[in-house]
């Protein structure tokens, strides 16, 4: 099986706010961050793909 991971990007962009910040976001103000660039995520997949 050929399985690509479909967070890819979202992993991308989550890994780019945190920097951004210098690390002072947490899993809720990234998710509002992602909700305002147009990533609709659950805030539990948030914080289960920043682990």
């Amino acid at each position: 099986m050929n399985s690509s991971d479909k967070y890819k990007a979202v992993k991308a962009e989550i890994t780019a706010i945190y920097h951004e910040n210098k690390g002072r976001y947490g899993y809720r103000r990234i998710t509002t961050e992602l909700h305002k660039r147009n990533f609709l995520l659950n805030h539990k997949t948030v914080q289960r793909l920043m682990k």
